[in-house]
């Protein structure tokens, strides 16, 4: 049982961590967009990038949030 805790407390943190970057992605990605000719590669390498991290933290939600029968 005690595992399983430290699992879920590793996997909040990583769950934070996931969290900041995604709201740094966005803000670099708005800065890049308010430059006069934005690099249309990086912009999209960074949203793609955005999109996993996502991804990766609706997997831990899940995994950290228990399903409810109703």
């Amino acid at each position: 049982m005690a595992s399983r805790e430290g699992a879920e407390i590793t996997n909040a943190a990583r769950l934070v961590r996931l969290r900041t970057e995604h709201r740094d992605l966005d803000a670099a990605i708005e800065a890049l967009r308010a430059t006069a000719a934005p690099d249309q590669l990086q912009l999209a390498r960074l949203k793609k990038r955005k999109l996993r991290l996502k991804d990766e933290i609706s997997a831990l939600e899940d995994a950290l949030i228990p399903d409810i029968i109703a």
